[in-house]
């Protein structure tokens, strides 16, 4: 009895501090936005150079997710997310001390070095601390990193207003290395994954289908192209309902709030209804808000935006509390790695794809086919189902 009770609360130390790095590294990510305007002025910028500084980031996160998986087999998972959490911190600071272009450049990849060890190592410790009931402690973790995009963002702009902006990078890379303290003191130690022969040997097999993971990285994909999608499109589309800017701000928070508490809700819902019931409502829901803000008015498509973005951000709690149920115990940092690197990855090209699309067909059909990519989700859900619900051969 009390070693559940002890083995409870540690579970719960394990989400709270992979959370609190989940918003941290998110946030890290979300306030280049609001330092770019910044470093054009200080350091006479072009925007290829400024689109350069954000790309070397999130393509340095992307690129190392796998990566530091696999140092997560030599170093405790836990000791290795204080260290990046540390190491972005430091880039940062550094950044804050940067003269020109290029030490901003090694500054902010020293950062997204950092940043990349946060996705695969917190998502695998929430879901080794869980086990079975991860799911929706996942969808947990997952909302915070919203929180993190909705609050430390605003809080660097409030910053930039009272100090110079270098003083307040490094009061963000002080926030970065309490985090890392925080992580390393108070986070409890991560279970070692069991070996190739503990998992063949396990009574029940870890690894529900060959195929599955592959089926989910594929969703995960297109979930995240058709968010990419709608948004890149969606002030534009409230411009020719006649909105004016603010307005375009506001629909924008009202999407990202939704959002957030999608996360949230549709992690549980995803633990009690189940994976298919739960992403096939989402994606169908969000195809049908998608094409009625296409259609709509104004003010409904205002009224709609927070319940489309539930839907059009929910999806991804599901899918990632499901990657542990498709994947060997043993192997389950370097799924997350690569699920993440293929979810960063959409994010990245979704956007130039659909740019093109609505270069070349206009406005209406580059949104129609956001739609459409939610809907494709559908038939490879049906294909996935069966895997998640009948044990077959470990892989």
């Amino acid at each position: 009895m009390v070693s559940d009770v002890t083995e409870a609360l540690g579970a719960r130390r394990t989400l709270a501090l992979a959370s609190l790095a989940h918003a941290l590294h998110d946030g890290f990510t979300d306030m280049i936005y609001v330092l770019l305007p910044v470093w054009q002025a200080e350091f006479s910028l072009d925007y290829v150079a400024l689109a350069v500084l954000r790309a070397l980031y999130v393509g340095i996160l992307a690129a190392l997710q796998v990566p530091s998986a696999h140092l997560a087999k030599r170093l405790n998972a836990r000791t290795l997310l204080a260290l990046g959490t540390l190491l972005s911190a430091t880039g940062y600071a550094l950044a804050g001390f940067s003269g020109g272009l290029v030490g901003l450049c090694a500054s902010l990849a020293l950062a997204g070095a950092g940043g990349s060890t946060q996705h695969p190592l917190a998502s695998a410790a929430v879901s080794r601390a869980y086990g079975a009931r991860a799911r929706g402690p996942l969808g947990t973790y997952n909302f915070a990193g919203d929180l993190g995009k909705a609050t430390l963002p605003p809080l660097i702009s409030l910053l930039l207003t009272m100090m110079h902006w270098r003083s307040t990078l490094w009061v963000a890379a002080g926030l970065g290395l309490l985090v890392a303290i925080l992580i390393r003191w108070l986070m409890p130690p991560v279970s070692a994954p069991p070996t190739e022969l503990e998992t063949i040997a396990a009574p029940y097999p870890e690894t529900p289908g060959k195929g599955g993971f592959v089926l989910l990285f594929v969703i995960g994909v297109l979930d995240t192209a058709a968010r990419m999608g709608f948004l890149l499109f969606l002030p534009f589309l409230l411009k020719t309902k006649g909105a004016a800017l603010t307005t375009v701000g506001l629909a924008l928070s009202l999407v990202f709030i939704g959002g957030a508490f999608g996360k949230a809700v549709c992690g549980w819902l995803g633990a009690r209804l189940g994976l298919l019931a739960t992403v096939l409502t989402t994606e169908v829901g969000t195809a049908a808000a998608i094409l009625a803000v296409l259609l709509l008015p104004l003010g409904p498509s205002l009224i709609l935006l927070p319940l489309l973005g539930v839907m059009l951000n929910g999806t991804s709690s599901v899918l990632y509390g499901t990657v542990p149920e498709l994947v060997a115990a043993n192997r389950i940092e370097r799924a997350f790695a690569l699920f993440y690197t293929g979810i960063l990855g959409s994010s990245a090209l979704a956007p130039v794809l659909y740019g093109r699309l609505g270069d070349a067909a206009g406005l209406v059909w580059a949104t129609v086919a956001a739609a459409v990519t939610a809907l494709a989700v559908v038939p490879l859900m049906l294909i996935l189902s069966p895997r998640l619900t009948r044990p077959l051969e470990v892989r």
